[in-house]
């Protein structure tokens, strides 16, 4: 039976999906408010006259951009009300994000928690002109700012991530690695060997969002987090099994309870040993993490 045709405004929408979902996320850090804003941005495209559009791949971003940022205003007030730690949504990724390393480390746990301290505009302009390399004319065009006020905004963004984001680029065999100890040693329940893999100043953040039990601010230090994994650990009474993947591009491991979804796990790695530690446990927040979720920056 053939297929019935589709329009002209319904083809590109599809063929540039997967990239305005991959905006979307990057500056929202939600897989379900990133939806919600394809949505709008679906809403507003059917009632572009294409005749008068010169780059729809362009045209698209700026409107995903501008949903993208309104939306990004009342996120706000949702985190400020929200339980304990905020962290992103982790996505199941295919292998090709993986293999984009700027793409990876753009997505990583701990850079995504950067652009959270970066204002919305801010987080906008740098996630247009680092990760996707759009020119500041479009930029600007997408803000109504002046290419020239756009460069500004760049400098002053790239300059706070900078002096935030980690100090190497680590690659996902080092990443691996270190998960690998992470995982023996809480299989082992052995504290020294948590030890050995956890930087000194590592720094522990749990995402229950009130549903789930998590630390409501961040753990400080090897010592207290060894004692906070073990003595949580002890406690259940279910069988915890854990399992390599692939989230946001990066390693990470799944965890589960008598072989129920618990939770995410994703690091942070410095000089060989996890200095950040990412335990997503919020429901809401697994729903991305049993089936691929297919992101580009093309």
């Amino acid at each position: 039976m053939d297929t019935p045709p589709t329009d002209p405004a319904t083809e590109t929408f599809i063929a540039h999906r997967n990239l305005l979902f991959t905006v979307a996320y990057e500056m929202l850090g939600s897989a379900a408010d990133a939806e919600d804003v394809l949505q709008e941005t679906w809403l507003r495209w059917v009632k572009v006259d294409l005749a008068q559009v010169t780059d729809q791949r362009a045209y698209l971003v700026r409107i995903t951009t501008r949903q993208a940022l309104n939306r990004l205003r009342t996120m706000k007030r949702r985190k400020e009300a929200y339980v304990g730690s905020w962290l992103p949504e982790p996505l199941l990724t295919t292998p090709d994000v993986a293999e984009d390393v700027e793409l990876a480390e753009s997505m990583s746990m701990a850079l995504m928690l950067v652009l959270e301290t970066l204002t919305p505009t801010e987080r906008a302009v740098f996630v247009l002109r680092e990760v996707f390399d759009v020119s500041y004319d479009e930029i600007a065009a997408a803000l109504d700012k002046s290419p020239a006020a756009v460069r500004q905004i760049a400098h002053r963004a790239r300059q706070h991530v900078d002096a935030r984001r980690p100090r190497q680029v680590v690659s996902a065999s080092q990443t691996q690695a270190a998960l690998e100890s992470l995982q023996y040693a809480l299989e082992t329940g052995d504290p020294q060997r948590l030890l050995d893999v956890l930087a000194p100043d590592v720094v522990l953040m749990g995402d229950g969002g009130g549903v789930k039990q998590a630390a409501l601010r961040p753990v400080v230090g090897a010592d207290k987090v060894v004692r906070m994994f073990v003595g949580g650990f002890a406690k259940v009474e279910a069988t915890i099994t854990s399992e390599p993947t692939v989230v946001n591009g990066n390693p990470a491991l799944v965890l589960r309870l008598d072989g129920e979804l618990d939770g995410v796990l994703a690091v942070r790695v410095e000089q060989g040993r996890i200095s950040g530690i990412y335990y997503v446990r919020n429901p809401e927040k697994l729903t991305r993490v049993e089936s691929e979720t297919p992101l580009t920056r093309r």
